[in-house]
């Protein structure tokens, strides 16, 4: 502030004493430079001892952040108000002492303090809260900077905004001012009129760093935080929070930034654990459409059941821990190997999975891609597990009604249809038919590609179907296969 406002008023000074016709510019500059040091005094020292709870939380005492960070709301009001007073006092006396040593009238010297006062009045208010904002915001950042203490805490008056308009006001009248003074004191405009520009550049030098330099930069800082925490959340980052620091309105939009950087970040919690228990392709359209979104369709799809042969001897004979691990270790491929071929796995049935192809999302070749997932599966079951673990797969394509069904707050999207009680059937037709992999003839039908490897087995009653349903064996080492489209 000192070395803001000392040019300034030297120069104002000097063009006292020139509009007097004096040369006491000596005499001028002491008393404007000893005057300057005690208007900052004023400004500042006073409403230190408030401070001397950020002193203590500094040194690491047992003090309360809010009521740190409140003091240093406290001191910021009070300067301001003293700031305004003081300065427009403190020059009014200047522009008087600076003219009774240059020469002047008592009617001059009169005018003089009101030209003062004016002056003091515009160039306190080109600064007046950021100023004091601009010293005070290391102290805010260190007290509050990760916390959420400032979010809640009053905001003065007026507005960030009202004190820009001030400031604004404050530039165009105080450099008015001071132009009309420096070409009053020089007396050549009249006869040079071009001198007038050379008068507003000049004006112009000392009014762009002080008012935009002294008077709108500090202020202007959470502007700066809040841009950049935007490129963050654009990004994905949610984990810095805004410093909210400013004593304003600014302060109160950093506060409601840092809100929605929470939501954001518990809504991506929010998706990551939902996705763990359901699967991706349903969090994902939940969260973006709506629960709504699955109020029931009649699709047609091609549904797959896997099921571990043998598995209940397994349980039998080992610990609870390892008969899961066993199991997540199946599923740790199963649920990949359906994602990547673009269905869903719709639910865990104890040793089994169902998995659908063509819903909730459209796909096109969904009997393609069920029978190229089944052979994947299988292979990388035999790699894993080293004959250890066999399985069964039956495969069926049909119409089913797909939605959400449930009450009581607990919704499960579901298939319901002959479809899937083929589909389970023909998987337990692998264990009397040998076949590690078993496909209807509404799935053969419906393939893009026919696989290599296919076996037919004939037509095989099913427990409560009235017809025979024929079905096709399917080698997985035999078989290559290749999805179109």
């Amino acid at each position: 502030m000192f070395a803001v406002l000392l040019p300034a008023y030297l120069m104002l000074s000097f063009i006292v004493v020139a509009y007097e016709k004096s040369d006491r510019y000596v005499e001028a500059a002491a008393v404007t430079v000893v005057t300057v040091p005690l208007l900052a005094y004023v400004y500042f020292l006073p409403g230190l001892g408030r401070l001397h709870l950020v002193e203590q939380w500094a040194a690491g005492r047992d003090v309360d952040r809010a009521d740190a960070l409140d003091a240093t709301y406290v001191t910021a009001r009070g300067a301001v108000a003293r700031g305004l007073g003081s300065n427009v006092i403190g020059l009014a006396l200047v522009f008087v002492v600076v003219g009774a040593i240059a020469g002047a009238t008592q009617w001059r010297l009169v005018q003089y303090g009101i030209l003062g006062a004016c002056f003091g009045a515009a160039a306190q208010l080109i600064g007046l809260h950021s100023f004091v904002e601009g010293a005070l915001r290391p102290a805010r950042v260190a007290i509050a900077g990760d916390t959420g203490i400032g979010d809640s805490l009053p905001r003065s008056r007026p507005t960030f905004a009202a004190w820009a308009k001030i400031s604004m006001l404050a530039v165009a009248f105080g450099f008015s001012i001071g132009a009309a003074l420096l070409g009053a004191a020089f007396n050549q405009v009249s006869e040079k009129p071009a001198l007038a520009v050379v008068i507003g550049c000049v004006a112009l030098g000392f009014a762009v760093p002080i008012s935009v330099g002294a008077g709108f930069a500090p202020s202007l800082r959470p502007i700066r935080d809040l841009a950049e925490g935007t490129d963050r959340v654009a990004a994905g980052d949610y984990s810095q929070r805004l410093p909210v620091v400013q004593d304003d309105d600014l302060g109160a939009l950093a506060a409601s930034f840092n809100r929605m950087q929470a939501g954001l970040a518990e809504r991506q919690r929010l998706q990551a654990a939902f996705g763990t228990y359901v699967d991706p392709t349903l969090a994902a359209r939940l969260l973006e459409q709506g629960d709504d979104v699955f109020t029931g369709e009649r699709r047609e799809v091609t549904v797959m059941f896997v099921d571990v042969r043998d598995f209940t001897p397994f349980a039998e004979a080992n610990t609870a821990e390892d008969t899961v691990a066993r199991l997540n270790a199946l599923f740790e491929i199963v649920v990949p190997a359906v994602v990547d071929a673009g269905g869903h796995v719709n639910k865990f049935l104890g040793d089994g999975a169902l998995a659908v192809f063509g819903a909730p999302n459209d796909l096109a070749d969904h009997a393609d891609a069920a029978v190229s997932a089944a052979v994947l599966v299988h292979r990388l079951v035999a790699e894993r597990f080293a004959g250890e673990l066999r399985i069964g797969i039956g495969i069926n394509t049909g119409v089913v009604i797909a939605g959400t069904i449930g009450g009581g707050g607990k919704l499960e999207f579901t298939l319901i249809g002959d479809t899937v009680n083929v589909a389970a059937r023909v998987e337990q037709l692998t264990k009397t038919s040998g076949d590690p992999i078993l496909l209807t003839q509404q799935t053969v039908d419906a393939l893009l590609s026919r696989p290599h490897g296919l076996t037919d087995r004939g037509s095989h009653a099913l427990k409560g179907k009235s017809a025979a349903v024929k079905v096709f064996g399917l080698d997985p080492v035999e078989t290559r296969f290749h999805r179109l489209g």
